[in-house]
């Protein structure tokens, strides 16, 4: 039996009051949905609204996933493109020393058949023999400026080549410079005016020299009569280095496009034209590393003016008055004649050539590929200058080293260090050493006016 309950009307009751209550939740549940049904949508249709918005935010997940995935697979891209890049540089690092190596290499003969030829145009053949001495001379200058080329667009693309910059005084590279072309110029027919300068600049002599040389090639090249002019100008803030010619000139339209890769001017005639289109190119990649502007200035009809400028060296004026080399066409007596010189490199080929070559200019030459070979056929006779190879081969001292260690033993050694290595440590640490250092191709007029310098005075 149930402990309590209620009557039986009151049960009704209650049941009647739930019934009725109900009821009118339900018409306030109804009254409400009208009136979303009514406000909720401009077309009245709330329901379809919330489909809308469901699919939307399906689709907004959808191309999110699409957009992550699309992520994942840049990443992917970008992960095998960073490798394909980190390939390509250990490519290109391989190509520049695989070129310096080859370059190396080539040189070594190249620089051996320079040094024979020179020696030849020194001894009395008969006047045909001596036009094909000239022609080979010309040759092999074009083979040397043309791997040169080569090498040093790839070295400047790998950037390994640096500058070394040091105070020098401009006549010793304009002196060799003017020597040089003066014959190269005679041999076109064209005459070569030159201006000598004592200042004193501060550059990287080699690169430099580059500039300059590509500056004089260009101007024989495209001048067919007429003449050339080497010389300086003096600015507020630096020495003006000035090569002009007689040549056609340059129209506006192509004065910036020479400047380009494998870009030249108005051809010239085809007998002269042996140029790759990269000498002007070098010359601006250089002028940008020494940071020397460079300007052009041209008439057509009239000819063209390529101009450098660089920083004078600290102390200028003081400088200006110390000794600068002097072209050998004023040296009074020929200092070569009976100089002994010793000759130290690790290639026949280069030590006969060199002997054939300082023995045509009157010197007394040793050479081989040790010092003790040259002490033993010297006859204890001291030597005045020493010409060394910086690579002397494997497991063997460097030139400099070899050179520091002959200069404790004969004090006073004037030391020529000749290389075909173009690294700026290796041309800082040969003038730190007190030395020379001349790179292979040698140039033999280069090799005799630094002799001449070297030995003057003596």
């Amino acid at each position: 039996m149930a402990l309590f309950q209620l009557p039986d009307s009151q049960q009704g009751d209650d049941i009647a009051a739930l019934r009725e209550e109900n009821h009118r939740l339900r018409k306030v549940c109804t009254a409400l949905m009208e009136r979303v049904e009514s406000g909720g949508s401009p077309n009245g249709a709330p329901y379809a609204a919330f489909e809308r918005s469901v699919l939307l935010a399906e689709q907004v997940r959808e191309r999110t996933d699409a957009l992550h995935r699309t992520l994942d697979e840049l990443s992917q891209v970008n992960a095998r493109l960073l490798a394909a890049n980190a390939e390509a540089h250990a490519a290109n690092v391989s190509k520049t020393k695989f070129l310096a190596a080859v370059s190396h290499d080539l040189l070594q003969p190249l620089n051996a058949a320079r040094l024979f030829a020179s020696a030849l145009e020194t001894h009395a053949l008969p006047e045909s023999s001596q036009a094909l001495v000239g022609h080979i001379g010309r040759s092999l200058k074009d083979v040397e400026g043309l791997l040169g080329t080569l090498v040093d667009i790839s070295r400047l693309d790998a950037g390994v080549l640096h500058a070394d910059k040091a105070p020098f005084a401009v006549s010793t590279l304009l002196d060799a410079l003017a020597e040089e072309y003066r014959q190269v110029a005679g041999v076109r027919g064209l005459t070569l005016h030159y201006v000598p300068s004592r200042v004193w600049v501060e550059s990287d002599l080699a690169l430099l020299a580059r500039v300059v040389r590509n500056f004089l090639s260009n101007a024989v090249r495209y001048t067919e009569h007429g003449h050339l002019l080497l010389g300086c100008r003096r600015r507020a803030d630096g020495l003006e280095i000035m090569v002009g010619d007689t040549g056609p000139g340059i129209p506006e339209p192509q004065r910036k496009a020479i400047f380009l890769e494998f870009r030249r001017a108005s051809q010239p005639q085809a007998n002269h034209s042996r140029g790759l289109g990269l000498g002007l190119a070098i010359v601006d990649r250089i002028s940008t590393m020494l940071d020397h502007p460079v300007t052009l200035a041209s008439r057509l009809g009239h000819g063209s003016l390529f101009s450098i400028l660089v920083p004078y060296a600290a102390s200028c004026g003081a400088l200006e008055g110390a000794s600068s080399p002097v072209p050998s066409a004023q040296w009074g007596d020929d200092p070569l004649q009976g100089c002994v010189v010793w000759v130290v490199d690790d290639d026949p080929a280069i030590t006969e050539g060199m002997q054939a070559l300082l023995g045509s200019w009157g010197c007394r030459v040793r050479a081989a590929a040790t010092v003790s070979a040259l002490e033993a056929a010297s006859d204890g006779e001291r030597p005045a200058v020493l010409l060394v190879d910086y690579h002397l081969g494997e497991h063997r001292e460097n030139g400099i080293d070899l050179a520091t260690r002959l200069r404790r033993r004969y004090p006073g050694l004037a030391t020529v260090v000749i290389t075909a290595n173009h690294e700026a440590s290796l041309k800082r640490a040969t003038r730190e050493a007190g030395m020379h250092c001349l790179l292979k191709p040698l140039k033999p007029l280069r090799l005799k006016m630094l002799l001449g310098t070297l030995l003057e005075g003596r």
